[in-house]
């Protein structure tokens, strides 16, 4: 089951699943729809093409955060390939939540093309804590997500490698605008492979092991590669690299 860890700071935002911030395209437009209907909010990814030119190598990702009166996180994504007509309009994706009072939800989508962000859109809904009174829904155009570790390991040695890993990031003073991701395949036996991803690169992978000190050692060299990671996308977004 993933889990979703966020630092305390939940309302700063961010552009994720991008290596390179250009120009956004506005013939392609990405837009977040949402129904309601008692606890249940229907979040719907919508894209439309406004030129009569056909458009291919898209890639979108929808993705929601929800944090609840206890102070637990969730996550729900949606991504994929697909295409565009001229002047077509699609339905990209659909997430079915439920929403309680004091729940906080955010939403985000995002259209790549050639692994360039041309169009994303985002939602804030709060839900009141008083009866009678409707949610509060922000459209927020520009935002920046610091911080976030996305836990997709199935082993005990897994969460630990994740546990140790995200210890030394929240605590490194360094928390970098882009979603990390750690996830986890069987190998052979009992071993498995751990692997640490951000915006579809492979940052690290290696085979687990079930001692402390060699995962920590793991933690340090994921480290390292992710803050080589973010020097190069610094240097590339500043169209130097």
């Amino acid at each position: 089951m993933k889990q979703l860890y966020i630092n305390s700071i939940f309302s700063c935002l961010m552009l994720i699943f991008n290596s390179a911030y250009g120009q956004l395209n506005e013939s392609v437009i990405g837009k977040i729809n949402i129904q309601e209907s008692d606890n249940l909010v229907l979040i719907n990814a919508q894209v439309d093409n406004e030129e009569p030119i056909f458009k291919n190598d898209l890639y979108y990702n929808l993705l929601a955060l929800k944090k609840n009166t206890a102070g637990n996180y969730s996550s729900n994504r949606q991504e994929g390939e697909f295409s565009l007509e001229p002047n077509e309009s699609k339905n990209l994706a659909e997430i079915r939540l439920s929403i309680d009072s004091g729940d906080d939800l955010r939403i985000y989508l995002f259209i790549k093309q050639n692994n360039i962000v041309i169009s994303k859109d985002s939602l804030h809904i709060l839900q009141s804590k008083r009866e009678n009174v409707k949610e509060q829904v922000i459209r927020e155009v520009d935002f920046e997500l610091k911080g976030i570790v996305i836990d997709e390991v199935i082993t005990k040695i897994g969460k630990d490698f994740h546990d140790y890993f995200y210890q030394e990031y929240s605590t490194s003073g360094k928390l970098y605008p882009f979603i990390i991701t750690i996830s986890e395949k069987p190998y052979f036996g009992r071993s498995s492979i751990i692997t640490i991803t951000s915006e579809d690169k492979k940052l690290f992978e290696f085979m687990s092991k079930p001692d402390e000190e060699f995962l920590k050692e793991a933690v340090k060299a994921t480290l390292k590669n992710v803050n080589l990671y973010a020097k190069q996308r610094q240097l590339f977004n500043n169209g130097r690299f």
